[in-house]
């Protein structure tokens, strides 16, 4: 298994179900707001805003949550003004982390994120200090259903750079430039996309065995206790028999 975004569905990862929800409500309302703010307030109009509410969706938010959250960012009261914050690091065994924020307040968000670090075996770093051994793309989901074949050749003249298929599904990779465009044509074609979203894929991985997996994930999980934290990537790989022995 190689790390980056997401670790939600790592089987040994369990408990405090709700309260997780809940975060990812909060994380997800607080996309939508930003992505709302920056350009109109139509998701047809609003690449950004669009993917944001796909992702909602995707986590099963109630239309109604969704549209609130989308009126309230567009309101002339305003509310919380948030701003993109990126911070760098090396977590255990050396495995460089990237964290993505939503913030209203700076100060606090580098505080929390700083603490996680210490407290878990890693360190902040400065920006880029760890952004070179990874590659911004875009990523666009289908499932498995969706035939291989057919989704392959409308991503290569969408103008995407590569595709990858298992047995969880597809992942049609391009350049960042070429995002929106990419999801796009093949949402005309195959319908809303499972996933859509920018990522950061690592170039290099380290390799983690038991114990510093367990401590690896350990400061992903600190980290996304932030309700400001939005994303973690990070470029560890994990054998099999450590993630069998993890899941156990």
């Amino acid at each position: 298994m190689a790390g980056h975004s997401q670790f939600k569905n790592i089987m040994h990862r369990k408990g405090a179900q709700d309260a997780r929800k809940a975060r990812q409500f909060a994380k997800l309302i607080r996309e939508i707001t930003v992505s709302a703010r920056q350009g109109l307030p139509d998701p047809a109009a609003n690449p950004r805003l669009r993917a944001a509410c796909a992702a909602a969706r995707g986590a099963n938010m109630p239309r109604d949550t969704i549209e609130r959250a989308i009126k309230k960012a567009s309101g002339a009261a305003g509310g919380q003004d948030y701003v993109e914050v990126r911070y760098e690091g090396y977590g255990p065994n050396g495995v460089a982390v990237i964290v993505e924020a939503l913030t209203d307040n700076r100060n606090r968000t580098a505080s929390d994120v700083r603490t996680a670090f210490a407290k878990h075996g890693g360190s902040l770093g400065e920006s880029n200090s760890v952004s070179f051994m990874f590659s911004r793309v875009g990523v666009v989901r289908y499932l498995a259903t969706v035939d291989e074949a057919a989704l392959l050749e409308a991503a290569i003249e969408a103008g995407a750079d590569d595709m990858v298929s298992g047995a969880e599904g597809h992942e049609v990779l391009c350049g960042v430039e070429s995002f929106f465009a990419v999801r796009d044509s093949l949402e005309q074609r195959f319908g809303e996309a499972e996933g859509a979203k920018l990522d950061w894929r690592p170039t290099t991985s380290t390799p983690l065995d038991e114990e510093a997996a367990r401590s690896v994930f350990k400061l992903i999980d600190a980290l996304e206790e932030s309700d400001d934290v939005q994303n973690v990537y990070a470029n560890f790989e994990i054998p099999d028999a450590v993630m069998q022995a993890l899941a156990g």
